[in-house]
């Protein structure tokens, strides 16, 4: 029996879905499990599988379409059965039927040209919307009927874009009428991060064109499109929603540095890896949220949730592209080395842009290290739904005073910042000082 295929949740925070391409042309045969179109979320591109066998009877969202969460984008069934009944009313052509002459209309059924059907499918026309306005002979509908139609839908679309649900809760909120902005989405959509700036009266978004172009002066206009698009709607979402607050903490190196060259070795003869400082970082994070569950946690609406286990999210930057988030789950039950071969698997697909769903999704707690570039401190931005973030930092070579003397230590800033609607700065700076501890003493991650 033919089914609608609807898109999927493919994240917790998931609301729409961009489709990038499609795998299987209308009228191929599909097998279960198999990948049948790829689609771009808000956090990673997925290939979406076959939920059963049979033969993709129809595309109702061509590549580009931007689809809610739930809503059709194909229909699956058998070769010959009749699928009217999932496209809104319309019926197959009667050339021959009982009681009409060949060609003639019959109640009920749409009639249109080969041509037109083509169009309709080439343009995701619903050809049943077009009965009773055809010009061609006995009412039938022609090409120029559905070309018409969907020129009508893209200036219906433009005069009324579409507004998202977040959008929309957001600007209830803020008292800001959302019809009356400019939407920075794709098609002109007004996404929540448009809310804020109409609030502020700031000036409208920049109304993106199809591709990157050079203006007179020899400047290049960037279009923010693909990944980077992505990462611009969800970081200013996180600014205009959770009241962030960063604290920073020195902590002295040393030891950390004795402790990884002693490990190395071991690990890299039993992992295959190499441990790196963001490893040690992350295992003694991990080990410290156990203690100070509500910067392991996450804020949906007015329920904070507490997570037992910490799933370890660590910022991968795509260079111009943007950056993603892959989950180490369960980093806290790791040892290092598993820990550290966890994550190298992750960088590695991150980069071949190979991750999984539920490899970028379900994260507890972020870090974002941007130690390599020489930055000694800087403001990480909360990755929602998470309640905080960790900036690392570089380590470097400073003056300090041990025992009441100068010395010279590799030193290096943490950057905590945790959205003040779930946690306040005592229990914040409670964590960022234990994680100093272990870091200056790591064995502690073993206690």
């Amino acid at each position: 029996m033919a089914k609608t295929l609807e898109l999927p949740a493919l994240g917790q925070t998931m609301e729409e879905g961009t489709i990038t391409q499609w795998f299987k042309s209308e009228g191929d045969s599909v097998t279960k499990g198999e990948a049948l179109y790829e689609v771009m979320t808000d956090k990673v591109n997925i290939e979406v599988e076959a939920p059963e066998s049979g033969v993709l009877r129809r595309i109702l969202a061509p590549v580009d379409a931007t689809v809610p969460v739930n809503d059709p984008v194909g229909i699956l069934g058998t070769a010959d059965e009749d699928i009217s009944g999932l496209l809104g009313g319309e019926m197959p052509l009667a050339p021959n039927s009982e009681g009409a002459e060949q060609g003639e209309p019959v109640a009920g059924r749409v009639f249109a040209s080969p041509r037109a059907r083509r169009y309709a499918d080439e343009y995701s026309v619903d050809i049943a919307q077009l009965a009773g306005r055809g010009t061609g002979v006995d009412g039938r509908i022609v090409e120029a009927d559905v070309l018409a139609f969907y020129e009508e839908q893209q200036a219906a679309k433009k005069a009324a874009p579409r507004v998202s649900p977040l959008a929309q809760r957001v600007a209830s909120e803020m008292g800001v009428a959302a019809e009356t902005i400019v939407g920075s989405g794709h098609g002109g959509k007004i996404m929540s991060c448009d809310i804020p700036r109409a609030a502020n009266t700031a000036p409208p978004p920049q109304s993106w064109g199809a591709g990157n172009k050079e203006v007179s002066s020899g400047n290049t206009v960037v279009t923010l499109r693909g990944m980077r698009k992505m990462v611009a709607d969800a970081v200013a979402k996180s600014a205009a929603t959770a009241p962030h607050v960063t604290l920073t903490l020195a902590v002295d190196m040393s030891e950390a540095t004795r402790f990884r060259q002693q490990v190395l070795p071991a690990i890299e003869k039993s992992h295959g890896v190499r441990v790196s400082f963001t490893d040690i970082i992350a295992k003694a994070a991990a080990r410290a949220l156990l203690d100070h569950p509500y910067l392991n946690s996450t804020l949906a609406g007015n329920d904070i949730t507490l997570h037992k286990a910490v799933h370890l999210g660590i910022a991968v930057s795509l260079g111009t592209e943007g950056l993603i988030v892959p989950v180490v789950k369960n980093a806290d039950s790791l040892s290092l080395g598993a820990f550290s071969a966890a994550l190298k698997a992750l960088v590695a697909k991150a980069k071949s842009n190979s991750l999984a769903s539920d490899e970028v999704t379900g994260g507890t707690f972020s870090i974002t290290n941007l130690g390599t570039f020489g930055v000694t401190q800087f403001n990480p931005i909360i990755n929602p739904p998470q309640a905080a973030i960790l900036g690392v930092c570089a380590i470097a070579d400073t003056i300090v005073a041990v025992d009441g003397l100068p010395a010279v230590r590799p030193m290096m800033n943490l950057c905590l910042s945790f959205d003040h609607r779930v946690t306040d700065g005592a229990p914040a700076a409670a964590f960022l000082a234990q994680l100093k501890e272990t870091l200056e003493q790591p064995y502690l991650m073993f206690a």
